[in-house]
């Protein structure tokens, strides 16, 4: 058997301890709520300009199409500075994330000039068009269609629990562009304007009343054959590359964090010794998940695929964040007339928190690529 995982050697590089300071101080200049769960779906387009305006957003892209020329662990310590803080860094998030990087790497040079400045400006978002109906962590069972014609790519399908779509300006989706092709094959990856001809959005309001998700519809949409990213047919290697970058960030463990601050907050100097035992046990772990998250980080900086890696922070990263509501429930009363901040964040996270597990592919899907990848099965 292989082994389980390995710490990857890295040194922070820059000035850390200027860019934390630096993020801190952006924060505190700005009048945006902070302390908010779940903070990488809350979109703040204002903050978002902002932070690109402030050279925080594009940091690792060049300077010639807007970007800073940055490392890309001094990317990871600013993002986990917004998370930690509870930033509204959702509606760039995507963008920033992964499609802008992904569009540097395979994209033509007509899509570069259109997307990639905005995004680093922050003024231009993204969404993922992977699940499908009856697909959903199951990429390979993708339907949505894309044919090449004497005009362009037509498209046709329709793409399920999609992020922020409604806000997005582009869509990176998976698309099946060789007809009759059977799973991971047959499969490209286009960029699709969402004020396209043929885009239908429909919200999807989840059950604490919050419209982050959406029903997208394509019908015969078109596309110029520049929207085709990277190499026809290759999407499957193209988009699973990619998640790496989308399951092992710091937003696999931070989306309760916000919590665990409060519940140190309100215990004071001096907890009972079931609360200090509960806050050493979280921050343990906490910092165990951060080594592990950074490491992969640092492995992805290297041109490296730690698809395997990056698949055990998620799983890891969820069952923490999950379980931390559960956890501080158990230690603190909080009846529903009690109003203060660590009340409304346990209720708030006690409803969201299943949901993590689901976003970025299910705990049995992730669990099956750790399982191949030490050659478990």
């Amino acid at each position: 058997m292989q082994q389980s995982f390995t710490i990857f050697p890295f040194d922070l590089p820059g000035d850390v301890t200027t860019l934390r300071a630096d993020i801190r101080a952006f924060l505190g200049a700005h009048a945006v709520k902070l302390g908010v769960p779940n903070c990488w779906l809350i979109c703040d387009p204002d903050f978002s300009k902002a932070l690109g305006a402030a050279g925080f957003l594009g940091m690792t892209l060049p300077k010639d199409v807007g970007g800073h020329d940055r490392h890309p662990l001094e990317r990871y310590v600013v993002i986990e500075e917004l998370l930690a803080a509870g930033a509204p860094v959702g509606a760039h998030w995507i963008a920033d994330r992964q499609t802008a990087p992904l569009i540097l790497r395979y994209g033509s040079d007509e899509a570069k000039a259109r997307y990639l400045p905005g995004m680093c400006a922050g003024e231009l978002y993204a969404c993922i068009g992977l699940s499908e109906p009856g697909a959903g962590s199951d990429l390979a069972s993708v339907r949505s269609t894309a044919r090449l014609t004497s005009d362009g790519w037509r498209i046709s399908g329709q793409k399920i629990w999609t992020s922020s779509a409604h806000l997005s300006h582009v869509m990176l989706a998976l698309l099946r562009s060789e007809e009759g092709s059977e799973r991971n094959a047959g499969l490209s990856q286009f960029l699709i304007p969402m004020d396209a001809p043929g885009v239908t959005i429909r919200p999807i309001i989840d059950m604490s009343g919050e419209h982050h998700f959406n029903e997208v519809f394509f019908d015969d949409v078109l596309l110029p054959e520049w929207a085709l990213i990277g190499t026809r047919g290759q999407g499957w290697t193209q988009a699973t590359a990619e998640l790496a970058l989308e399951r092992s960030g710091p937003e696999r463990y931070l989306s309760s964090h916000v919590l665990m601050t409060a519940l140190i907050d309100a215990a004071g100097t001096d907890p009972d010794p079931e609360l200090r035992t509960l806050i050493g046990e979280l921050t343990a772990e906490l910092w165990t998940l951060r080594q592990m998250s950074m490491s992969t980080a640092a492995k992805l900086a290297a041109g490296e695929d730690p698809m395997v890696e990056a698949s055990m922070v998620k799983d890891l990263g969820n069952s923490f964040e999950q379980a931390l509501p559960q956890r501080v429930q158990a230690l603190v009363d909080c009846p529903s007339t009690r109003q203060d901040d660590l009340a409304k964040l346990m209720r708030s996270l006690l409803i969201s928190a299943p949901s993590f597990s689901l976003r970025g592919g299910t705990r049995e899907i992730i669990r099956g690529i750790i399982a191949r990848g030490l050659g478990l099965r």
